[in-house]
Formats: structure tokens, sequence, C-alpha cells
């Protein structure tokens, strides 16, 4: 019988640094995908206020409160990032635990967009994409999320089984901006 072992996502990855530019691995935490019933919208974000101290986040935004963050994630989604989901929530939408199926890191520093610039068609400077703004797009060839969590740090979410390439991608397009400072 084959004998199968579960691997963290970023098993053995370096996340790299060059000046003005850090990446972070960030350590496993609890993730928490919440699709709201129809017509619940509304009472799900009461009882989230209510249980996590957040809002329920309108689209392309994020919300966040002492660790806990609520993610726009794409039509009638949203994911909680943080803080494993109040049971409160299972009556106004379904819940389902992500914790092993993404993978997160988070790029700092005053480079930070002009890596992602090689990356990503999104428009990240400050004036568009401020903080708590949040969108899903492509980072290389890879499905994420990213996040402005401050004036320059993005949370970027990826599929786990993605997590090595994110972290080479990203550490490609640093190389790229350190060279040409």
């Amino acid at each position: 019988m084959v004998e199968l072992l579960a691997r963290p996502a970023f098993d053995g990855v370096f996340a790299p640094e060059i000046e003005g530019c850090e990446l972070h691995v960030v350590e496993h935490v609890p993730l928490s995908l919440i699709m709201p019933f129809r017509g619940k919208e509304n009472p799900l974000g009461e009882v989230l206020k209510k249980a996590h101290a957040i809002s329920y986040p309108a689209n392309g935004r994020s919300t966040a409160k002492a660790g806990v963050r609520c993610v726009w994630f794409g039509l009638d989604q949203v994911m909680l990032i943080g803080a494993r989901p109040d049971k409160s929530l299972k009556k106004y939408a379904a819940v389902v635990d992500q914790s092993d199926s993404w993978a997160v890191v988070r790029l700092q520093g005053v480079l930070a967009k002009d890596v992602l610039a090689r990356l990503t068609p999104l428009d990240l400077r400050s004036t568009v994409f401020k903080r708590g703004h949040t969108a899903r797009s492509m980072l290389g060839h890879m499905n994420i999320s990213i996040t402005r969590v401050g004036p320059n740090n993005f949370e970027i979410m990826a599929f786990a089984s993605m997590a090595k390439t994110l972290v080479h991608e990203l550490a490609a397009a640093m190389k790229s901006v350190g060279v040409q400072r």
C-alpha cells in the first residue's frame, strides 16, 4: 500500500528579498469560503459583524479587524481569513474550509508594486488600488487573489498546488527589478 504524506504547500521554498522588497510566506492560517444563501446577504452581514467584528465586504473590497479579514472572492463569495468561522454563519451561508487549498504570501516594500507590474495586468497604483481593495486576476499564468493590506503591502493567494510556482515567479520578477535599480 502507498503511504501518502501531507506536506505544507511551501515545504522547502525559500522566500527571497531584494533591497526595497521582501516576500514572506504566510504560515497556515484558517481560510473559509463563505457563500450566502439567496436573500440572506443582509442577515449574514449582521451575524458576521457580531461574531467576528468585521463587516461583509463590497465587491472588490476587504474588511479587517484584529488579525481577521474578510475578502471579496468572486460573485457572492467572500473568504474569511485568520479565524475559524462562527457556527452561527451556517444558518445564512454555505461555509467551506479552504485552509489546505490556498497558499498565501505577502509581498512588501517600496518596490512591491514594480515587481507585481511585471506579472499581473492589474493597475496597482495606490490612487487606483487602495488599501482594502482586492481582485481576482492572473499572476503570470496562475489564478490569484490579491489584496492591498498596506501602503506597500500586498497579500497574494494562489492554489496550494501552485505555491512553489508562485514564489518562483515572484522571485524572478524581484530579481529583474533589483538588477534594474
